[in-house]
């Protein structure tokens, strides 16, 4: 049985949580595009805890089944990108969150904190 894409966001949430993965947004954008139904944000302090989290997400999520499809951006770790199909998963260092903020540009979307998805 495949997991709904929900499903997915929540086990990638408590896993950047787990590692104290901090300011988790999230943003509904399946009314938006079609390339996915959830961004998953996150920030973490350093370059060790950004790719931290990255390593928690992809280890919790494939206990669960599900394998990332693509991973951008491990090496340099100011913005790691994770590909699980339905949900996408953006770690930054605190600086590249600002810069690129997200969550303005896909604004179209709903913008959640996580525990409000949860």
């Amino acid at each position: 049985m495949e997991m709904e894409s929900k499903e997915i966001a929540k086990l990638a949430i408590d896993a950047l949580s787990d590692k104290k993965g901090e300011d988790i947004k999230i943003i509904d954008i399946s009314k938006v595009t079609v390339i996915a139904d959830y961004f998953i944000i996150a920030s973490g302090s350093n370059r060790s805890q950004v790719q931290a989290l990255c390593d928690n997400v992809q280890e919790v999520l494939g206990r669960a089944g599900i394998f990332v499809k693509q991973v951008e951006g491990y090496d340099s770790a100011n913005w790691i990108l994770m590909d699980f199909k339905d949900v996408i998963v953006h770690v930054f260092d605190k600086e590249n969150r600002l810069f690129y903020d997200l969550e303005r540009i896909w604004r179209d979307g709903i913008v959640m904190d996580a525990a409000d998805f949860l």
